[in-house]
């Protein structure tokens, strides 16, 4: 099948999900040379639009993600890619998944999941408060 990638500049959002769980992991984006490589690895690689580059997620930190199954939606154009994930998060602020606050109705977020690994530990950032990542995004 034949991807639609002529729509965001190239880039289709892939929702990451835990295929055991349900739980949604994460949200990256990939061209057209991120999903070969996620298909030919079998590991998830996405397309940094900060960095402009691809990268595979746990180059840095071992928590790899192993693809299990991926989907397309009705327009071709967004992938939920179901995993397996190695290691105890994927979020870079130390949490299992990315979505680790809640928005009340006026907008103020709150943190409704545990820390399941140091953020400080796995991308060497001595000196940074537990969970402090911000403007320390290992993948810049």
């Amino acid at each position: 099948m034949d991807l639609d990638f002529t729509k965001l500049a190239g880039l289709l959002p892939a929702v990451i999900q835990d295929a055991q769980s349900g739980e949604v992991l994460m949200l990256g984006f990939m061209n057209a040379e991120a999903y070969a490589a996620t298909q030919s690895s079998g590991e998830v690689t996405f397309f940094s639009r900060s960095r402009n580059k691809l990268w595979r997620k746990g180059e840095q930190s071992g928590h790899v993600l192993r693809v299990l199954e991926i989907r397309v939606d009705c327009d071709v154009d967004a992938l939920l890619i179901r995993v397996e994930a190695l290691g105890p998060g994927v979020c870079h602020e130390g949490y299992r998944s990315c979505f680790f606050r809640r928005l009340s109705a006026g907008g103020a977020a709150e943190i409704v999941d545990e820390l399941t690994f140091d953020p400080n530990a796995v991308y060497g950032r001595a000196g940074t408060p537990l969970g402090d990542t911000r403007d320390k995004d290992p993948r810049r």
